[in-house]
């Protein structure tokens, strides 16, 4: 039984789920966000705001308010070749944008402002611990989800559009019988925290390498946030040897944070990261779209899932919010959003792909100690070209910008 009726159902509040909902109530549109978890604070969520959604938020009148959130700026991304030298692989000062550095922020304080900014709009609602389970269709075409309520009792919401925004293993694309193809990754991740000290630096992100090992060193604002990559499959073998064997491997890859790694109490404060990267081929059926990682999981190289995720949202409303104030997403419409992100998705899922290859997988078999020796030369003698991977990183191939029904500009 149908207990309520909204124009657009978003499924999942993410970054993509909520700038989605944020944009299309800015529209006009009448939009209900459902997030199963009944909060943000998760970690090791991706926390890295890129130079073009700094510009988006910039654009929606919502600067100020994220420079007032805890977050440090990575300024460069730099791998070391030698005790005492590195070579910058990207540099995002060099890049003639507004905001050129990458944000590191918890993600539940960006989902926090963006709930905050989307309370403000009359059309948006966002419903904490609801779980949608389900999906309503009549004559073959989506009306609405199936949801469960925070007292497990089931509930109905009929709409013009579901967008799925819940993620990699996305209930809705399993719903709606959308399979994304699955191509091969030879790695995964594991995530952990370690306290910084005043020597550490501030505003680099810093890839370590040596035979067999790899790792990245993320800066925040009061602790160092580490990946240590693996080859994939490996997490029971990994848990199995315990935290001891884990701290000594992590030890004699970066021997300068051994007297901090007692820190880890246990294999549970290191979590395990199963590192996919799939895509659909179909983003959408009628009255339905995925997009983020519903639509196409990414690698952490890089650390553009959800910036890639936020643009497409963006894209989204930008061509949604006019036939959703008509009643009429059609399936050539949803058809046009994937239409005009798949460029750019598809372009980073192959550089990802190419990485793996290229530079993880060799330094996991022992074949190399860090980037190739031509590509090392290229940056070094000639440096403007981080700017180009800065690019690649922080802009991307296709950034969207706010549409003009969702620009604010913030006076005073």
């Amino acid at each position: 039984m149908v207990d309520d009726r909204t124009t657009c159902v978003v499924v999942g509040g993410g970054p993509a789920g909520m700038v989605l909902g944020l944009l299309l109530a800015r529209a006009g549109v009448e939009v209900q966000v459902l997030e199963k978890h009944g909060d943000f604070l998760r970690d090791f969520r991706g926390d890295t705001v890129h130079p073009s959604t700094l510009q988006l938020l910039d654009e929606l009148g919502l600067g100020e308010e994220f420079a007032g959130l805890p977050y440090s700026r990575v300024d460069e991304v730099a791998f070391p070749v030698g005790e005492d030298q590195v070579v910058v692989v990207a540099d995002f000062r060099r890049l003639r944008v507004k905001y050129p550095y990458i944000a590191m922020v918890p993600q539940w304080d960006l989902l926090d402002l963006l709930a905050d900014a989307g309370r403000r709009e009359p059309g948006f609602t966002l419903r904490m611990s609801t779980e949608v389970t389900g999906l309503v269709r009549e004559q073959g075409r989506v009306r609405g989800v199936v949801y469960h309520r925070p007292d497990g009792t089931v509930g109905q919401i009929e709409a013009d559009l579901v967008v799925g925004c819940d993620g990699r293993w996305s209930t809705v694309r399993r719903q709606a019988g959308l399979r994304p193809r699955e191509f091969r990754v030879p790695i995964d991740a594991w995530w952990f925290r370690l306290p910084r000290a005043a020597t550490d630096a501030m505003s680099a992100l810093t890839p370590r390498a040596a035979p067999g090992r790899f790792a990245v060193v993320i800066p925040r604002t009061d602790f160092l946030q580490i990946a240590y990559i693996g080859r994939k499959g490996t997490d029971p073998q990994v848990r199995a040897r315990g935290i001891e064997a884990f701290r000594r491997d992590v030890a004699e890859l970066m021997p300068e944070l051994a007297d901090r790694l007692g820190e880890l109490g246990s294999m549970d404060d290191v979590k395990h990261l199963d590192v996919r990267v799939n895509r659909l081929h179909r983003w959408h059926v009628d009255g339905l779209l995925c997009i983020g990682d519903a639509a196409h999981a990414m690698s952490p190289v890089g650390g553009v899932g959800i910036n890639l995720a936020v643009q497409d949202a963006v894209a989204a409303a930008t061509l949604l919010a006019e036939p959703l104030r008509r009643g009429a997403a059609t399936p050539d419409r949803l058809r046009a959003v994937r239409n005009r992100r798949l460029v750019a998705t598809v372009a980073v899922q192959s550089l990802q792909r190419l990485l793996h290859r290229g530079l993880v997988r060799p330094i996991l078999d022992g074949r190399r100690t860090g980037p190739p020796k031509p590509l090392l030369a290229l940056l070094h003698g000639v440096p403007r070209t981080t700017s180009v991977t800065a690019y690649l990183i922080g802009v991307g191939f296709r950034p969207e910008h706010a549409p003009p029904f969702a620009v604010r500009r913030v006076t005073g």
